[in-house]
């Protein structure tokens, strides 16, 4: 038999706050029961469970996501998402349209915004 990732859980200061960072980010619902102050928080149909935990954020990311924007430029999801509360933390685009952007969300957890499908087929 083999194993199947139910959830990604995220440990975090506040998980509705961030849940409700990664919801708008993704365009996905939170979990109907899921209200601010609740000590856990789920994303439907992404399986990311954010938990409250006592400890701070220390060092960096082992694991990230890269995002891809579907319906918009790379540059355009960087505006959106620095407007949702993202944090700037290194800009890798180049003269010739290439690159990416790392941000880090409320709490500090860095994620890369690559190019969109069509500036790569552009």
């Amino acid at each position: 038999m083999t194993s199947t990732i139910r959830h990604t859980t995220f440990d975090s200061n506040d998980a509705y706050a961030l849940a409700d960072f990664w919801s708008q980010v993704l365009g996905l619902p939170l979990h109907e029961d899921d209200r601010p102050g609740d000590e856990e928080a789920l994303i439907e149909g992404a399986g990311l469970l954010f938990v409250t935990v006592p400890e701070a954020k220390t060092v960096k990311n082992r694991i990230h996501f890269d995002l891809q924007p579907q319906d918009r430029t790379r540059d355009e999801e960087v505006t959106r998402l620095l407007a949702l509360g993202a944090t700037l933390v290194d800009d890798q685009r180049t003269g010739d349209g290439m690159g990416w952007v790392v941000l880090a969300d409320l709490e500090g957890n860095e994620f890369c915004v690559e190019r969109s499908a069509g500036e790569r087929e552009a």
